[in-house]
């Protein structure tokens, strides 16, 4: 989404970092080429179906390690079996970079070794409610990209689900770090802003990729 103001980077809590425009078009266009090839089946893109039954308004797949409420697994239990997508070196390269960016540390983004990503899809009525990133054995930080129609994402605190947090306006190509004391942060999408995205191959909805280190043995 075009704007007239300029967007400036913004630590949103502790250790949790917002740097605007961070994949340029090209970037995100290959990312959202990427998302279509992973999305493929076998072992591709599904709503996830929680313990008490209900389902996810978004659609998941899974690179590594693949996400099942609430642990993960190598293959795709809840869905047609198959081994889980790899986890490809060049995400993880990207990620380190978008560490060493958020956190202007060398150091942070060389230390870090994802080996997971959670690709969500949401059409125009989907929404995240607020929950943690809790099911990894590591708390090294969760890398998070937009790409398509802007979100409100909703950043809370480490205690509930409940106030105080901070609304963020999410537009494609937008980077979120948040790690440290915002880890285990209680988080969600409550609308996304149909007609929103640009040009980058994606007509409708919004991707976001999370990428995260398990902490399992591999």
């Amino acid at each position: 989404m075009a704007t007239l103001l300029p967007r400036d980077r913004a630590e949103i809590a502790p250790g949790a970092v917002h740097v605007p425009g961070w994949l340029d078009h090209d970037r995100q266009r290959t990312l959202v080429q990427a998302c279509r090839e992973w999305a493929a089946p076998p072992a591709g893109m599904r709503a996830t179906r929680l313990p008490s039954g209900g389902v996810m308004s978004v659609r998941t797949v899974c690179l590594g390690w693949h996400w099942i409420p609430y642990r993960y697994s190598r293959t795709v239990d809840d869905g047609d079996g198959s081994p889980v997508k790899e986890f490809p070196d060049w995400l993880g390269e990207l990620a380190r970079q978008a560490v060493t960016e958020a956190y202007d540390d060398p150091g942070a983004g060389a230390a870090y070794r994802p080996d997971i990503a959670l690709v969500n899809f949401y059409d125009d009525a989907a929404r995240m409610g607020q929950h943690q990133d809790k099911d990894e054995r590591s708390l090294a930080p969760v890398v998070s990209l937009s790409l398509g129609d802007t979100c409100v994402f909703r950043f809370g605190n480490t205690t509930n689900r409940n106030r105080p947090w901070t609304d963020v306006e999410l537009e494609s190509g937008d980077l979120v770090v948040f790690g440290g004391p915002s880890r285990l942060a209680f988080h969600g999408v409550p609308k996304t802003l149909p007609g929103t995205g640009p040009d980058i191959g994606l007509s409708t909805g919004r991707l976001n990729i999370t990428v995260r280190e398990s902490g399992l043995p591999g």
